[in-house]
């Protein structure tokens, strides 16, 4: 059975980590090069407008479907035109408040029609995921790592050819890249529906007082805690691109160092999906997550620290390697949106837990202070400092959201303090912020420097004894054990 989950978890980190990278950063990077950063400034903050009102889309389907069909195969035909009725009615829902937001806070019509495409891809992907949970649940776990890319791959293509090659006359456009999205997102959508065909009754709208009663009560409050943190984590190009004069280019510039981050943040994502089942079992068990909690800021706080403080020093030589336009005015703004990536990696080992444990109450206060702190802050900051104020507000909000997860979590599950690990963090911390700059390392080309100060990181990684190979194997068997348990 280990050897089974280690297959499917090799599989899935492979396909994540080579396809979705590559496609942030090489496909949807090219994209703005190409369109220009005031077209695609536009998009971002659409783009991320669709995605605030996405817990009106899912609102805890996903989950619940996924833990109901692996306890019972069996109910996956009955359930499936029940949940999809659902989902219809949430589409309903989802559409017209998105599309009444966008009129109320000023969006053209032109603006309001590209808006309309993305909410349609919304409603896609959600249907995409929602199909996915119904083959998790049947434990068809190879099949459900090849969907979870199928999309970005068949992006790739698509944008490959309107990109780079010669079949089209004119360059590619927003709406263009939209509707290839869209594409995309259709046909793996009726493919993962192909690969359901044999499990599944033809569809009836069948609305069930008791599911939809279940799930609404359940689900509501992790729903607004998704919300909430969508806000707080997406607002910021919405705001830029409204509040400015020059909103749309200011968008553009935030988006380029974004991209960066968001890339990244998959990654650690990864690893927060390996700790939830992990924290829920030794919760339910009555056991300490003590060393649970230790073990990932060993691995990954030691890692975002690396990534966060090198990053910060080589803001304009990172942004040079991939973007044609505006790459000093965006290397500021990178250079703090990456250190926000300390916090948030704190956010998926401590929130995780929280979320484990059900203190969804104590999150969505902590939640709703990030969305009035962010909001605030960007108020005051956005006007003056422009894509540089949205990037400085996100690292305050990142790490006050962070520093409020982990106090909750201290006091909840009564944790002690590893002094040794502190004062070991703390040396690193130093040392990283040493072995960067000018002083220690000063090369002509920043690519030698980059390259030495990443591995005088990772020896200071074991120098400090952040992180030792017995650490890690042990994580490792812990994952494997826990998913091996789940599976059986």
């Amino acid at each position: 059975m280990q050897k089974k989950f280690l297959f499917n978890l090799a599989l899935i980190l492979l396909l994540n980590v080579i396809v979705k990278p590559f496609y942030i950063l090489g496909i949807d990077a090219e994209v703005q090069n190409q369109v220009g950063t005031a077209q695609y400034g536009l998009y971002f903050s659409l783009l991320n407008l669709s995605f605030l009102f996405n817990m009106f889309l899912d609102f805890g389907i996903v989950n619940y479907n996924t833990r109901n069909i692996a306890q019972h195969p069996n109910l996956l035909s009955s359930y499936f035109s029940k949940l999809s009725s659902i989902r219809i009615l949430l589409f309903g829902f989802y559409l017209s408040i998105l599309l009444l937001v966008g009129f109320f806070i000023g969006y053209k019509p032109d603006q309001l029609y590209l808006l309309l495409l993305l909410a349609i891809n919304q409603c896609i992907v959600a249907s995409i995921q929602f199909l996915r949970s119904n083959i998790t649940g049947l434990h068809w776990f190879k099949t459900e790592a090849m969907l979870s890319v199928l999309d970005r791959l068949l992006l790739i293509i698509f944008c490959s050819l309107l990109l780079w090659s010669n079949l089209f006359s004119q360059h590619i456009t927003i709406e263009w890249f939209i509707y290839a999205q869209m594409l995309a997102y259709t046909l793996t959508f009726f493919t993962a529906l192909f690969v359901l065909k044999n499990e599944i009754k033809p569809f009836h709208f069948k609305l069930s007082k008791t599911i939809t009663t279940s799930l609404l009560k359940q689900s509501f409050p992790y729903a607004l805690l998704i919300f909430l943190m969508f806000i707080y984590n997406r607002i910021d190009s919405i705001m830029l691109e409204r509040i400015l004069p020059n909103g749309e280019i200011q968008a553009g510039i935030y988006a380029q160092g974004f991209r960066y981050l968001d890339a990244i943040n998959m990654f650690a994502l990864l690893f927060a999906g390996l700790l939830l089942p992990i924290y829920a079992r030794l919760l339910k068990q009555k056991e300490s997550i003590y060393q649970m909690v230790e073990i990932p800021i060993r691995l990954l706080i030691g890692g975002s620290l690396i990534i966060s403080i090198t990053c910060f020093y080589h803001a304009e030589f990172i942004m040079g390697l991939r973007y044609q336009h505006f790459v000093v005015e965006s290397a500021l703004p990178f250079a703090i949106l990456i250190l926000s990536f300390i916090p948030i990696s704190f956010t998926y080992i401590f929130g995780t837990a929280l979320t484990a444990n059900g203190s969804l109450k104590a999150l969505n206060w902590m939640a709703i202070a990030g969305v009035i702190l962010n909001i605030s802050l960007n108020l005051i900051f956005i006007p003056k400092l422009e894509a540089y104020g949205a990037a400085i507000a996100t690292l305050i909000t990142q790490f006050f959201t962070a520093l409020v997860q982990i106090i909750i979590a201290y006091k909840i599950f009564q944790f002690k303090i590893n002094t040794k690990l502190l004062f070991g963090m703390v040396g690193f911390t130093f040392l990283l912020w040493g072995i960067n700059s000018d002083y220690i390392f000063h090369y002509q080309y920043a690519a030698p420097r980059f390259i030495l100060t990443l591995m005088g990181s990772i020896f200071g990684l074991f120098f400090f004894r952040i992180i030792k190979i017995s650490t890690l194997i042990q994580f490792l068997k812990k994952a494997f054990k826990e998913k091996s348990v789940k599976e059986s």
